[in-house]
């Protein structure tokens, strides 16, 4: 069940609610302005290690990719052509 708090308890007592958080103490907090819920403050979703090479084959780099062209490094420079 979330725990939920005003907007002013939340200001003041943010550290305690994100070690609520860690801590599984709750899995959720509600924050509410005049009895209304505004926003909630949830833990972060577990994130799967990023696995090399998913792009393979979908991605095409041409090759004068590193090559820039003069017109826009003289306006990188603040010249004008």
């Amino acid at each position: 069940m979330p725990m939920r708090v005003n907007m002013h308890d939340a200001k003041t007592n943010l550290s305690r609610l994100v070690a609520a958080l860690e801590s599984g103490e709750t899995d959720e907090v509600e924050i509410a302005r005049a009895g209304h819920v505004v926003a909630r403050i949830v833990p972060p979703r577990a994130r799967s290690p990023r696995r090399p090479g998913q792009w393979a084959g979908r991605v095409r780099i041409h090759d004068d990719f590193d090559e820039l062209p003069e017109e826009v490094a003289a306006a990188f420079g603040g010249e004008r052509q």
